[in-house]
């Protein structure tokens, strides 16, 4: 398979997983057990914005587009991806940190909710 096609389901893959983390709860709704995948990847994400570390998915991507002679590109996913989309400007370190709150906030509504339904049903 062509380089230039697996970095492009890296990209798919890599946002499958930010809805995942952000909105992932909604599946714990649904299926408890889907808490065993999510609430992990909720962790790993809030360590990556925290750190200003990147995910290994953004080089793994950046290889596979130079291996396909597109060239790679500087920063993370979030950064050339969705900053874009989200924001006017470039991704700061404080931009970084708001959105690894965000998904603290999200979550903790989410599984908020999750937890006031469970202790009802009793």
């Amino acid at each position: 398979m062509p380089h230039g096609i697996l970095a492009d389901i890296v990209v798919w893959v890599h946002l499958a997983f930010v809805i995942f983390v952000v909105g992932g709860a909604g599946l714990v709704v649904w299926r408890r057990r889907m808490l065993w995948l999510h609430l992990p990847a909720v962790f790993w994400a809030i360590w990556i914005e925290f750190s200003g570390k990147l995910c290994p998915l953004t080089p793994l991507e950046n290889w596979l587009r130079i291996r396909a002679g597109q060239g790679g590109y500087r920063g993370s996913f979030v950064e050339h991806y969705l900053m874009p989309v989200l924001y006017p400007v470039g991704l700061t370190r404080n931009i970084q940190i708001l959105m690894g709150l965000l998904v603290i906030i999200i979550n903790t509504a989410l599984y908020g909710y999750i937890i006031f339904q469970f202790r009802r049903k009793k």
